[in-house]
């Protein structure tokens, strides 16, 4: 039974947003015996400085998961940011501190890199190209860097955003290769599309299949489709790769640990969800 004692994480998003993390975590917190929730609520851009705070006023908010378009808005209004959401210039987690502080953290790229290394990718000293360096991509972009990637490539048709993102990894991490260049996915140990071609029926592909090598690892951020185009002409080729709704699931435990509640599995939560991924 939910009282005032019960956990609250404000699931934040424009009000028309279709809000589909509490049919992930409020039935995997029933499983565990967890007095936790997450509560779908709607904020206009222009009322969300001032709704956040009067949602963290709330003695037993413990948090908040941020969608678009407040994830940029919330770097300025957090007490601290991490390396990662400074990276991406956005943040999609705040956590209420014992001290009241609120800490801005980005789990896009950490969903993405947990699992590819729970498929036995290598990401420490490997070579990355990255397409499409927006809301996706720069996050998977920072925590690849993070993992201990030897260079990163991006590759973007704004160059100004490419740029702006390899000016940033090069910041936090010096020591790591990073440039902006094509689309071309010839000789890379891991390929990402991480742009919305995919969503469509009859989109372009994000890079030409036929130059990618039987041992490139790739990733895919699309979800509307499990097996995209373009995965199946990686799979085509012989790639092993990651589907979209992985990141998703994969991004959960580390919200889950980043709140203090604890990990779980990717397994474990789709076996709870209600919805279908």
């Amino acid at each position: 039974m939910l009282s005032g004692k019960t956990t609250l994480i404000a699931h934040i998003g424009y009000p028309t947003e279709s809000f589909k993390a509490p049919l992930i975590y409020n039935p995997w917190f029933e499983k565990r015996g967890i007095d936790a929730m997450v509560v779908p609520m709607g904020v206009r851009a222009e009322d969300y400085p001032v709704s956040l705070q009067q949602i963290f006023r709330f003695s037993n908010v413990l948090g908040a998961l941020i969608t678009m378009p407040h994830k940029v808005t919330t770097m300025s209004l957090a007490d601290e940011t991490s390396i990662t959401a400074r990276i991406a210039g956005a943040a999609n987690a705040l956590l209420k501190r014992e001290d009241g502080t609120l800490l801005a953290d980005q789990f896009d790229g950490a969903g993405y890199a947990r699992g590819v290394a729970r498929k036995g990718f290598k990401t420490k000293g490997s070579k990355i190209l990255i397409v499409g360096t927006g809301g996706v991509g720069s996050p998977i972009a920072a925590s690849l860097a993070a993992d201990g990637a030897a260079s990163i490539s991006l590759s973007d048709l704004n160059t100004a955003a490419a740029e702006g993102l390899a000016s940033r990894l090069k910041q936090y991490y010096p020591d790591m290769e990073v440039r902006v260049t094509s689309n071309d996915p010839a000789g890379y140990d891991m390929v990402v599309n991480a742009t919305p071609l995919g969503m469509k029926e009859g989109d372009p592909l994000p890079f030409d299949p036929q130059r990618l090598s039987p041992t490139t690892f790739v990733g895919e951020v699309v979800m509307k489709v499990e097996i995209t185009p373009m995965l199946k002409a990686a799979i085509a080729r012989g790639c092993k790769y990651q589907v979209g709704t992985d990141m998703l699931f994969e991004m959960i435990p580390a919200y889950l640990e980043f709140f203090g509640f604890g990990s779980s599995t990717p397994e474990e939560l789709r076996s709870v969800a209600k919805i279908a991924y």
